[in-house]
């Protein structure tokens, strides 16, 4: 049995354009803002941004480049979660903010936010 040419260019078009569509991956989750951006031990601080629902985010962290505070998280949504500053947190440093990606093959990725903390309570 012979393959007509009008049978091979839609073979030949699906052999090309399925292998980028199947190994097309997830948008990874980003930061955009944090509010607000300083705060004493305890203060609530509300991060925005896209793809950070709780199927997607396993971990938040404070980080100053050396050492990493794990932050609970309180509340989530896809587009925001809310964290506390830890007692960890040392006065005067500002930390950049981290998170672990959940899945087969989990992540650490650093993010373009950063988060002070001001002074201690009491």
């Amino acid at each position: 049995m012979r393959l007509s040419l009008k049978w091979l260019m839609p073979l030949f078009l699906l052999m090309v354009a399925a292998p980028p569509m199947l190994l097309a991956q997830e948008s990874l989750p980003r930061f955009t803002s944090v509010d607000p951006t300083s705060g004493k031990i305890g203060t609530v601080i509300t991060v925005t941004g896209e793809n950070i629902g709780k199927s997607v985010v396993d971990k938040v962290y404070f980080t100053d480049g050396q050492n990493d505070i794990v932050v609970p998280v309180t509340d989530q949504t896809d587009t925001t979660l809310k964290v506390a500053i830890p007692a960890k947190a040392k006065v005067g440093e500002r930390y950049r903010l981290m998170i672990l990606t959940k899945g087969k093959e989990p992540k650490l990725i650093e993010q373009p936010v950063r988060v002070g903390l001001a002074a201690k309570i009491g």
